[in-house]
């Protein structure tokens, strides 16, 4: 019997993760499934850090499936604002979630502050079978400026005010290609694909 990853659960039902997530993880042929088409139900994250909430919802996909799950834990800190969003980057305007509303709560609460700096994290977990003692962890940062005018129709989340300076436009500008390969969400499943190899779960 192989012991190489063939089959996983993503534990992610935002439209944009999954698109991303197909697209970054087609080098690794490895079949991946939106929690969404196992009927399972959306995970409660109750935790303050990106990685006990990714933990979580990779055990509870993993749990109902009994396949291998990733999950992913994600959103953008300021530390001009303690790091807020953070974990709460999806929901800081409340329910029901929306970017919009999000963009114009972040953009109100920085008004006065002159510290525009922020970056966006990411956090992976993968276990293999729900108990799994020794997931595989990785993560990512990337740096940027919020800035008050929304530019560019890609992305989602916080992409059209997360302006780079070293492209001199936002993250929704970048073509997905190149947003993929320097992204958070990038760089994480990178280092997940060089864990994967290095343990043999992939080729």
């Amino acid at each position: 019997m192989s012991h190489t990853l063939q089959k996983l659960v993503l534990a992610s039902n935002n439209k944009g993760k999954l698109a991303e997530f197909s697209a970054l993880l087609a080098p690794m042929e490895i079949e991946v499934i939106p929690q969404g088409a196992l009927n399972v139900p959306e995970a409660e994250e109750p935790h303050i850090t990106f990685l006990e909430n990714a933990l979580a919802k990779a055990r509870h996909a993993s749990k109902l499936t009994g396949l291998p799950a990733l999950a992913d834990d994600s959103g953008i800190c300021v530390p001009a604002l303690g790091n807020a969003p953070g974990v709460f980057s999806a929901r800081y305007a409340g329910e029901p979630k929306s970017d919009e509303r999000n963009n114009q709560k972040l953009i109100a609460d920085l008004a006065s502050h002159k510290d525009r700096t922020a970056f966006y994290y990411c956090v992976l977990a993968l276990v293999l079978h729900a108990d799994d003692p020794r997931p595989v962890i990785v993560d990512g940062s990337w740096y940027g400026v919020v800035q008050d005018i929304a530019s560019g129709d890609g992305g989602f989340g916080y992409d059209p005010h997360f302006y780079l300076p070293a492209f001199n436009c936002t993250a929704a500008a970048l073509p997905k290609e190149q947003k993929n390969s320097i992204s958070h969400r990038g760089q994480a499943i990178q280092a997940l694909l060089t864990k994967l190899k290095e343990s043999g779960l992939t080729k």
